[in-house]
């Protein structure tokens, strides 16, 4: 069985040559098993999140490979690799649409990659698989299918944005600091919905956080970064033992440096 992500030696230099020059990956190599539920941990431009985007195709890299089941989407489009990905972002304003209503987000995140758009109205069948997708998330919106997703809260939206992104079955479903916006008990919710579609959909998943805790207590395998680069990768057993004073010595071992990300130290 082969990998599901294959990272090969990604490099990425924003503004090269200039006096904003940032090198973000400095050969980056990761492998995921199908199943893997990866959490991502590392300092400010650590490289986290260029990690991802490099993964969406925002940008192109330099330099590397980046295969998705067999694939080798290195060259292709973000619009092209989407069929591959589900992703949720920070800003809960940014997986929905929020003039529309909860069941026409849904119908458009079930269509992606269909022909026909909307224009066929959405079935009592669909309309009923979206009601007892959302009553999973036990959070009272299976009776609120028309009301306009800009009227929910924060954590209500990116519960709804993690079922859009999943619906589909994606390769591979990025996190992006996906609960970092919300307070900390809608934080635990929305995390907990996370690994409930994930675990029920065997998806294979990847989860920037800035959150020591999170990282340790979700998923099967974290990883480092910093500088551009995996300096720690630890999965099984030995990732369920893990304390946040064992990350901080890890950080410190390779940087050189005390930790120095406050928002880290606090969450």
């Amino acid at each position: 069985m082969g990998y599901l992500l294959e990272i090969q030696d990604i490099h990425k230099t924003f503004n090269p040559g200039t006096i904003n020059e940032k090198v973000a990956l400095d050969g980056v190599n990761l492998n995921l098993n199908p199943g893997d539920f990866v959490t991502v941990i590392g300092g400010n431009g650590a490289g986290k999140s260029t990690t991802l985007n490099a993964i969406a195709g925002v940008w192109s890299v330099d330099k590397g490979k980046i295969i998705i089941d067999g694939v080798d989407i290195t060259k292709l489009s973000e619009h092209k690799r989407a069929i591959y990905l589900g992703r949720v972002f920070q800003d809960p304003m940014t997986g929905t649409a929020a003039t529309m209503s909860i069941e026409e987000n849904m119908a458009i995140a079930a269509r992606r990659g269909e022909r026909r758009g909307l224009g066929w109205g959405i079935t009592r069948k669909e309309r009923e698989s979206y009601k007892e997708a959302l009553r999973e998330l036990d959070l009272g919106l299976e009776e609120r299918l028309n009301s306009k997703v800009g009227l929910l809260s924060g954590g209500q939206r990116q519960a709804i944005t993690l079922l859009m992104a999943s619906l589909k079955k994606p390769k591979l479903l990025l996190l992006d600091e996906h609960t970092a916006a919300l307070d900390p008990k809608t934080a635990a919710k929305v995390l907990a919905i996370s690994d409930k579609i994930i675990k029920e959909h065997q998806l294979t998943a990847m989860m920037v956080t800035h959150n020591m805790k999170d990282a340790i207590a979700h998923g099967n395998r974290l990883i480092m970064m910093h500088e551009g680069k995996i300096i720690y990768d630890v999965s099984g057993e030995e990732k369920k033992k893990l304390h946040v004073s064992d990350l901080l010595a890890k950080f410190e071992e390779v940087s050189g440096g005390e930790f120095a990300n406050d928002r880290m130290m606090l969450s």
